[in-house]
């Protein structure tokens, strides 16, 4: 079909490219919530109180297992020079045809999902039985490698499994939405950081009286007026008198209002004549000037705060105002961090083959920073035995790992997650840096798994698209508003995945940032953002999907020597 044709389809009801892919990723999203949708999770901490119990998965979100987003095949030639260049420890299994999923067979032990309706594509389930392809090893492991991001290896192992950037977090977030955390009623002092449960609704009108201003003086009627005699009126003091007209009153900011006073001035615009006890306006008194009426802020009943709100100080405070001793808020979720690999150092230079650990000293605080609360990273080298105790022990409601997710001789995460019985619902991401990067979800209404390729960019990658908005879909809270901006150069893609380039802002546009190597932290250190490049790169000028970091707005931007 000719261009011309082709826009004529669209001109006569067919959808556009974008809503096609965007109707596909939706229908990977549906698919794999299928393998936890028919699971109550296990609740760690039950409720403080009765009818807080949390809401459960309603049948009417039907969900299927998950089926592979392949983008368009690459050329015969591109393939060749892929698949040459990727070693062989990527090329598809023997025996393997293009067509042909690799290791598509169930686990024994694993949960197999329900069939899918006719109407639904046969789904493809990234088994746990072996590791997924080792296309982008080189940001599995290690932490410290300084290897650059490789491109695709054969499309066929590299293709196989991998669940398309926006799918992937659109599915972690649907995931963690799925089973929320129960709510608890928090006093003030302990809801920081917190999400509500319940909306905020006033308790009494704010003001819940007629308030002073401004110090000054409370007049009523016209002037000049004489000064009534008295210490005047304080914040904190019950009802007055009435004020009879021509007279005024000392008054304090925050005092109560005396009944018939029409108007506050505050003392700058006012002179007393002592002698005479009048006083005098500098400036013409409009009626009801500084004066906060009763109700001005909100009346009782009114919502103030939506359920969903993040608790920050000012919401405190404003939940102080409206009479709250405590407020309905889900916990913030807890998450461990187990980091692998024997080759990382804690402390002094590298030698000798070891590496310092970039990812254990930058997760906790930058998920301390998306919410949750984190516990000490563990360290766990490469003991598979180690790391399945870790897993069946733990009651977090979200767990890290760090390295191990591609198919190395130390690389164990697939292999034990298999052990277990936990259902792998992303094996592979198509994106880069990042690509090995996994979620899971353990056997019995456990915990979820993201799993983190070992090099310091990839696992920011993989934090940025799977853990944050996990975490966001647990602890309640909403999404940001996506927004887009241009960048003030070209940008080099990948040919098939999605690329994160980090990106400070300038005025009314975004500048790449060097050093965007899966190993660096360079770039992302100096950066406020990530551009979300499509597949094929970008050219100046061209509008992108920006993620920003959690600290961005709290620090200024900074060029440097990094642009």
């Amino acid at each position: 079909m000719t261009a011309h044709g082709r826009e004529a389809a669209s001109a006569d009801g067919g959808r556009s490219a974008e809503e096609e892919r965007a109707a596909e990723e939706e229908r990977a999203v549906d698919q794999a919530l299928a393998l936890v949708g028919h699971k109550a999770r296990a609740r760690h901490r039950p409720p403080e109180g009765p009818g807080e119990t949390p809401p459960k998965p309603t049948p009417s979100s039907p969900v299927s297992p998950p089926s592979p987003v392949s983008p368009p095949s690459p050329s015969s030639s591109a393939a060749a020079a892929d698949s040459a260049s990727a070693g062989p420890e990527s090329r598809p299994e023997p025996g393997l045809t293009p067509s042909s999923p690799a290791r598509s067979a169930p686990t024994p032990g694993a949960a197999t999902p329900s069939s899918p309706a006719p109407s639904s594509p046969t789904p493809v389930v990234p088994p746990l039985a072996a590791p997924a392809s080792t296309a982008d090893s080189a940001s599995s492991r290690p932490h410290g490698a300084s290897s650059a991001d490789r491109p695709a290896s054969s499309p066929h192992a590299h293709r196989t499994g991998a669940t398309a950037w926006h799918a992937a977090r659109a599915l972690a977030e649907r995931l963690g939405r799925a089973a929320p955390l129960a709510a608890h009623r928090l006093p003030l002092d302990r809801a920081l950081g917190h999400v509500l449960a319940e909306a905020v609704v006033a308790l009494t009108d704010l003001p819940s009286f007629d308030t002073s201003a401004m110090d000054g003086w409370a007049v009523a009627g016209p002037g000049p007026w004489t000064v009534k005699e008295g210490e005047g009126l304080l914040a904190g003091r019950g009802p007055t008198e009435p004020l009879p007209d021509g007279q005024a009153l000392r008054i304090a900011t925050g005092a109560r209002l005396p009944a018939d006073a029409t108007a506050v001035i505050r003392s700058e615009h006012a002179h007393c004549d002592e002698a005479r006890r009048l006083l005098y306006a500098g400036r013409e008194v409009v009626q009801g000037q500084d004066i906060r009426p009763r109700g001005q802020e909100c009346r009782s009943g009114d919502e103030l705060l939506p359920a969903g709100t993040v608790v920050t100080p000012p919401v405190l405070g404003l939940a102080a105002a409206a009479g709250y001793d405590a407020l309905v808020a889900v916990p913030r979720p807890r998450v461990d961090v187990l980091v692998l690999g024997d080759e990382l150092l804690t402390a002094g230079l590298p030698h000798d083959g070891l590496i310092r650990d970039a990812l254990g000293p930058m997760l906790a605080p930058w998920l301390r920073a998306l919410g949750a609360e984190v516990a000490e990273p563990r360290r766990l080298g490469d003991e598979a035995g180690a790391l399945r105790r870790a897993l069946v022990s733990s009651d977090a409601d979200l767990i890290l790992t760090t390295g191990g997710t591609a198919a190395g001789p130390v690389d164990h995460v697939h292999p034990v997650l298999a052990e277990i019985g936990a259902d792998l619902l992303v094996d592979g991401v198509a994106v880069r840096p990042g690509h090995p990067m996994l979620l899971a979800r353990l056997a019995e209404g456990g915990p979820c798994l993201v799993g983190l390729p070992g090099n310091p960019l990839a696992a920011v990658s993989g934090l940025l698209t799977l853990a944050e908005p996990l975490l966001r879909g647990i602890a309640g809270r909403p999404a940001q508003d996506r927004y887009r901006a241009p960048v003030r150069q070209e940008v080099h893609g990948h040919p098939h995945d999605t690329r994160l380039i980090p990106v400070v802002h300038r005025e009314d546009s975004v500048v790449p940032l060097h050093y965007n190597g899966p190993a660096m932290l360079r770039g992302i250190a100096a950066a406020d953002g990530l551009a979300v490049v499509p597949p094929g790169g970008v050219r100046s000028g061209t509008e992108v999907e920006i993620l920003d970091l959690p600290w961005a707005s709290a620090s200024p931007w900074t060029e440097g020597c990094f642009t």
